[in-house]
């Protein structure tokens, strides 16, 4: 391979537009090296954001190809070998865009201060005995301590991408994951009911925020992980937490879900009254018959053997 083609969304403050860049290629370069050439050799117009170029401030993160990367830590000849000689480069998704590929924090860092992430010490701590904690304790946060903020989860996610009302970026629920779980903290309920009135219920499990992640930290699981916490300190009064205990029900049971009893269970009878006309949709066309009571599935024992084990698993 000769040449390189960095295709690149760029946008100048009014308009969106593409620009194809040629630039001859270099083993053993990353992503970041592709823009710097451009940048020192073709079109210093270009604007994007790199500084320490080790993977540690999160501030080169892009989208190459559709998936959101550290471009100072991508591998350009990976890349190369994976999609062909032409990357796609793009601003990271589900953030407003201020030039080309660099994107504004400012209003995901508000998002981020509602949650309180910072260290709200016990009573039992003061300023001279300082906050301690165990090695032990430490290993249960210390994953969401290597979150750099590079905003990669957010781009990808799919539940934000339909809109943000009604979730934080996945990065939000980390960081208050981090304070719930962390022994030190004595505000537990501060840093929950935030998410809890953001979304914490509303995650659709697609893994992006996970496999995106350069830094492998988790969000999806500090998601369960605050739930579990929300109902452990009985902030239970939400339709997350019944349409959670009504599936866990439904699956010792009968080992299978009954949707004609879920809505009722999770919303009540009264909102579920609203939907009537949904209801008598799904009944005209099949889908729904509410004289269907399931009866346990074969195996029905081994089920219910599972749903006991992880009621007892410690977290």
């Amino acid at each position: 391979m000769e040449q390189v083609v960095y295709r690149i969304r760029r946008f100048d403050g009014r308009k969106e537009f593409w620009q194809e860049y040629r630039f001859a290629h270099e083993a053993n370069k990353t992503v970041l090296w592709g823009l710097l050439k451009i940048k020192e050799t073709v079109d210093p117009s270009l604007a994007f954001v790199a500084a320490c170029r080790s993977a540690v401030c999160g501030a080169c993160a892009v989208r190459v190809n559709g998936e959101a990367m550290l471009a100072c830590e991508t591998p350009l000849d990976a890349l190369l070998e994976r999609f062909g000689a032409t990357l796609v480069l793009e601003p990271l998704g589900n953030f407003p865009v201020i030039r080309d590929l660099v994107v504004d924090w400012e209003p995901k860092a508000a998002r981020l201060a509602e949650a309180k992430p910072w260290l709200v010490p016990r009573e039992e701590f003061s300023a001279e005995a300082g906050c301690r904690q165990s090695q032990a304790e430490f290993r249960r946060i210390n994953a969401q301590t290597n979150c750099i903020l590079c905003g990669a989860c957010a781009s990808e996610c799919n539940k934000l991408t339909t809109g943000d009302d009604d979730f934080y970026e996945p990065f939000v629920y980390t960081k208050a994951g981090k304070f719930v779980a962390d022994s030190r903290d004595g505000a537990a309920a501060d840093h929950l009911r935030p998410v809890l009135a953001r979304g914490l219920w509303k995650c659709v499990h697609c893994q992006e925020c996970v496999t995106k992640c350069p830094k492998r930290v988790a969000p999806a699981e500090d998601i369960a992980a605050l739930r579990r916490a929300s109902i452990r300190l009985g902030l239970a009064d939400n339709q997350g937490t019944r349409h959670a205990r009504a599936f866990a029900g439904d699956i010792t049971k009968t080992g299978r879900l009954n949707e004609t009893t879920m809505a009722v269970k999770t919303d009540g009878l009264l909102k579920s009254a609203t939907r009537l006309p949904f209801a008598l949709r799904l009944l005209r066309r099949g889908k729904l018959n509410p004289f269907h009571f399931p009866a346990p599935v074969e195996g029905i024992d081994g089920v219910r053997a599972i749903v006991k084990a992880a009621k007892e698993a410690k977290e």
